[in-house]
């Protein structure tokens, strides 16, 4: 078989840092991994947390660890590799899982939104309104949308020549576009229709929904405003996060030659560092639920220690 293989030429001195670089992301994928998974397995194994907020919560921290997954592994082997590069069908899969996941995010983030407000604004209606066959249709689409909506892509990508071979990058994302020989006006406007799809539309649910829980909240004694602001100041700074990290990534591709390879490279790899750590911790400390029983699990160990 003949197999394309595409150039990663994101690393900066990769030569003389290697091993630097090596064994400052292991121990960061390996926290992502482990505390990510923490939080999962103390909402599936205690029952007081089978409520739908903490299973969309659930559901986030999954996308974190198959987000992670997806670059990290391949990355760290990167580092320790002669050569940086990437078969073109394992880059365009890359790319498939990076987007797709990106989009889940926001999805899920509209998802637990919407969860928070019919919680806070028609408390009466909750548990007819978010059942569970509910909350399962509304993992799925989160999941399920935004892969159909890359799937297409992916598919185009594939059918396309290439006339470059080397990638300004440490992993594969739309810089692709520049490698192939002709764009497509027709793939411009379904990436458009994509984009706000899955990460536009979903942000702008979200800003509306928090701002008529606000309304509402505003108008309550203090004690639902203490409440509402527990449960859901941990989701708005998760979105203010992520929203932060697309929004570089996009701006990174088209700065394509304008921007600092140094730059690039260090802030490449705040984005895949910043959302999967930052997501357990903010859960992990700000749900009062899910901080109770990590304390519970810390004072065991250190007890069986």
């Amino acid at each position: 078989m003949n197999v394309t293989y595409i150039s990663l030429k994101g690393h900066v001195e990769i030569e003389k840092y290697r091993y630097f670089y090596f064994f400052m992301m292991l121990p960061v994928y390996i926290l992502i991994v482990c505390s990510n998974c923490t939080i999962i397995s103390l909402i599936v194994i205690h029952k007081n947390l089978h409520e739908p907020m903490y299973i969309f919560i659930a559901g986030l921290l999954t996308n974190s660890v198959l987000f992670s997954t997806n670059i990290y592994p391949k990355l760290l082997a990167d580092f320790l590799s002669r050569e940086q590069v990437i078969s073109l069908q394992a880059c365009l899969f890359q790319i498939f899982m990076f987007y797709s996941l990106s989009g889940s995010e926001f999805l899920l983030l509209a998802a637990m939104s919407y969860d928070r407000y019919v919680s806070i604004c028609k408390p009466l209606q909750y548990a007819i309104i978010m059942r569970k066959k509910i909350i399962f249709i509304l993992l799925g689409l989160a999941w399920i949308v935004p892969f159909s909506h890359i799937a297409i892509f992916t598919a185009v990508f594939a059918n396309l020549e290439l006339c470059s071979f080397t990638l300004n990058g440490i992993f594969c994302n739309n810089s692709i576009n520049y490698l192939f020989c002709a764009g497509s006006k027709a793939l411009l406007t379904f990436g458009l229709v994509t984009l706000f799809n899955i990460a536009i539309l979903p942000m702008l649910f979200v800003i509306s929904t928090y701002v008529k829980i606000l309304t509402v909240v505003y108008k309550s004694c203090r004690e639902v405003r203490r409440k509402a602001a527990q449960t859901c100041l941990p989701h708005l700074l998760v979105l203010i996060n992520y929203s932060c990290l697309m929004t570089y990534d996009m701006i990174i591709i088209r700065l394509e030659s304008n921007f600092p390879k140094t730059a690039r490279f260090i802030m490449t790899l705040q984005m895949i560092m910043y959302n999967p750590l930052c997501n357990p911790i903010i859960y992990g400390l700000k749900m009062t639920e899910i901080y109770k029983h990590l304390k519970k699990l810390f004072y065991k160990v250190r007890h069986d220690c």
